[in-house]
């Protein structure tokens, strides 16, 4: 045990665009919830219709599908989509998780993960998908908890750069929509 006290971790200020600025922040999920992306900016930043309640609930739900995914090993959890942005109330959290691909495509990993879950809502079959209004069709972890969190073992994603490239799968979600460079969140023990 180490005699020297660890710092909280925190985030920078929002952009002028709202956007967490480019980078990796390393957050547990109680530095998560106690930071800007629930409790908002400060100062004048902040908009007075901020929804804290509403990302703290959403944190919450994280924290749920990210013990499962420690149960079953998975250590690398990324938080982003417009949660890491100056939105006042979310629609949801997006996020991924990094695994083996085998494991993946075997279904093994699906199985080991709704063997952990209560909801056994995990999985990212496109048919078992459910009707939601607004958004379309949704998986179920986002049915029950608002949250989707995605499997990355190196995939391309199909969506390609000004230049042709292919992006990889978790570069797609380091843009904000209209395609400005964002931070991400990586959970942490």
């Amino acid at each position: 045990m180490s005699l020297v006290a660890r710092l909280p971790r925190s985030l920078p200020a929002f952009s002028r665009d709202g956007l967490l600025p480019a980078g990796n922040y390393p957050l547990s999920l109680d530095e998560l919830a106690k930071s800007s992306l629930v409790g908002g900016p400060q100062g004048r930043e902040r908009p007075t219709d901020w929804d804290a309640d509403w990302r703290a609930q959403l944190v919450e739900n994280l924290g749920i599908l990210a013990n499962e995914l420690l149960q079953v090993g998975i250590v690398e959890i990324f938080v982003d989509g417009s949660f890491v942005e100056a939105k006042d109330h979310p629609n949801d959290i997006d996020g991924y998780f990094v695994c083996d691909r085998h494991r993946l495509l075997s279904g093994r990993l699906e199985r080991e993960l709704n063997r952990a879950s209560a909801k056994k809502c995990w999985t990212w079959d496109n048919e078992r998908r459910l009707p939601v209004p607004g958004p379309g069709w949704k998986l179920p972890m986002w049915v029950e908890y608002r949250v989707e969190l995605y499997p990355h073992f190196g995939q391309g994603t199909g969506i390609v750069d000004r230049f042709g490239n292919e992006l990889q799968f978790p570069a797609t979600l380091r843009l904000s929509r209209t395609g400005q460079p964002k931070g991400i969140v990586k959970l942490v023990r």
